[in-house]
C-alpha cells in the first residue's frame, strides 16, 4: 500500500490571535479571551500570556494573579466562526479530504493533492501561506504517514511552523517523547502510567499487549500501536458531529434545587434549538455538575430512539440533575449534552432506558482541561 501524506493544520491561539488581528492596540500584549469576573474562566490565551503559565480553562482570577496585565476581551464566535469557514475553504483548494475536529483545526488527506504538489511538506507550506495571505493569521502543521504522527508533529515548531515524521523516524521519534503528549493520554491516564513505570513512549513501547490490557482494558490496543508510530485510521471527511451541548456557571454558588434546576432547563433550551435546527436528535442525554471546590460529575440517560420533542430533553435532563439533588455542597456550574446522533428508532419501546451513571467518581477541573494549541 502507498504511504499516505497526512496533514494535521492547526491554528495559532486562534480565538486570541482573532482578536490581535482585529485590535492593534492587543498586538503584543498577554491576552486572554474569556470573563475577567470572580467567576469567569480563560477560554482562550494568546503566547505572550502562556509565558506567565496562562492558559484555557483557568479560572480568571488565578489567571490574573499569575499575569496582573492580562487584557480579558469577550470572546465572538459569531466571528470565529466565520474565519474558520475561511480557513477551511483554503483547505479545499488543496483537498477534498478533510477532516475538521474544531474551528481551527483539522486533518487533511494530502496523498493526492488539487495542486499536484511533489510533496506533503510543500502542500503544509503553501495552505499556511494561503492562510496568513487571506486571514491574516499564521498556522502550525504536522507533516506524516498518519493522523496520530500528524498530530503530534504540529505542536513540535509552534507558533507557525511545520514538521515532519516521515516513516523511516515514526516509531523512533515516538519512544522520545513524554507519553503525556500523546493523543488518547490524559491527565489522569499520564498519572496512572508514571505509577506504573512509563513516562515516555519507549517505556510504552517496552510494556507487552497483556500488561496493557491487565491495567488499561480495551485502550490497550490504541496504546501498543501508537508507541510504535502505528495509526491506521484513514481522514474521514463525512466524519460526523458526534455531540451537542450548552453549560453555564451561576453568578454564586447554588444549593436551592428549584434553582439549580432552572439552569439546567435553560441548557437543555440551547441545545433543543441546536437540534431543531440542525434536525439531528440524540439518543442519549448527559448533564454535567461542576461543584464550588471544581470537582466534577456527569450522569447520562439513553433513549431507545432518537429525543425528538423538547419535552422529552427536559424531562430527561431533569431526571438526571435531581439523581444528585439535595446536593451537599453549592454548585458552580451546570451542563446539557445530547450525543449519539446516530441511533436507530425504535417506536415501539419506551423512550428511555434505566438512568445510567457512567462517570460518578468527582474528577478535579484540571483533569479535564484542554490547552487550546
Amino acid at each position: 500500500m502507498d504511504v499516505r501524506k497526512i496533514l494535521h493544520i492547526d491554528m495559532d491561539a486562534f480565538y486570541a490571535s482573532v482578536e490581535q488581528r482585529d485590535d492593534p492596540a492587543l498586538r503584543g500584549k498577554p491576552v486572554a479571551v474569556g470573563s475577567a469576573s470572580a467567576r469567569g474562566v480563560v477560554a482562550a490565551a494568546s503566547y505572550e500570556a502562556r509565558t506567565f503559565g496562562v492558559k484555557s480553562a483557568l479560572p480568571s482570577v488565578t489567571a490574573l494573579r499569575r499575569c496582573p496585565d492580562l487584557v480579558f476581551v469577550r470572546p465572538r464566535f459569531d466571528v470565529y466562526k466565520s474565519v474558520s469557514r475561511q480557513i477551511h475553504a483554503i483547505f479545499a483548494e488543496f483537498t477534498p479530504i478533510i477532516q475538521p475536529l474544531s474551528l481551527d483545526e483539522a486533518y487533511l488527506d494530502v496523498t493526492a493533492n488539487l495542486r499536484n504538489l511533489p510533496t506533503a511538506w510543500a502542500t503544509a507550506k503553501a495552505i499556511r501561506a494561503r492562510i496568513l495571505e487571506e486571514t491574516g493569521l499564521t498556522a502550525s502543521a504536522g507533516i506524516s504517514y498518519n493522523k496520530f504522527l500528524a498530530k503530534l508533529a504540529s505542536d513540535h515548531r509552534k507558533p507557525n511552523g511545520q514538521f515532519a515524521v516521515t516513516p523511516d523516524m515514526g516509531a523512533a521519534w515516538v519512544e522520545t517523547l513524554p507519553v503525556s503528549r500523546f493523543h488518547g493520554v490524559g491527565p489522569v491516564t499520564a498519572r496512572k502510567m508514571a505509577a506504573l513505570g512509563i513516562e515516555t513512549g519507549a517505556d510504552l513501547r517496552a510494556k507487552s499487549r497483556a500488561f496493557l490490557a491487565e491495567h488499561f482494558g480495551s485502550a490497550a490496543d490504541w496504546y501498543y500501536a501508537i508507541a510504535r508510530g502505528v495509526d491506521d485510521r484513514p481522514v474521514n471527511p463525512d466524519r460526523v458531529r458526534k455531540s451537542s451541548g450548552s453549560e453555564t456557571t451561576f453568578r454564586t454558588d447554588l444549593t436551592d434545587p428549584a434553582e439549580i434546576e432552572a439552569g439546567v432547563l435553560e441548557m437543555a433550551e440551547d441545545v433543543w434549538r441546536w437540534c431543531e435546527s440542525a434536525q439531528a436528535f440524540g439518543r442519549t442525554v448527559t448533564v454535567k455538575i461542576k461543584y464550588q471546590d471544581f470537582q466534577q460529575i456527569t450522569r447520562s440517560r439513553s433513549a431507545t430512539r432518537p429525543i425528538r420533542t423538547r419535552a422529552d430533553l427536559h424531562e430527561a435532563s431533569l431526571a438526571l440533575v435531581r439523581s444528585v439533588l439535595p446536593t451537599p455542597k453549592g454548585i458552580r456550574l451546570v451542563g446539557v449534552t445530547v450525543s449519539n446522533f446516530d441511533g436507530a428508532e425504535a417506536e415501539a419501546l419506551p423512550l428511555f432506558d434505566a438512568l445510567a451513571e457512567p462517570d460518578p467518581r468527582p474528577v478535579s477541573f484540571a483533569e479535564i482541561a484542554e490547552d487550546e494549541a
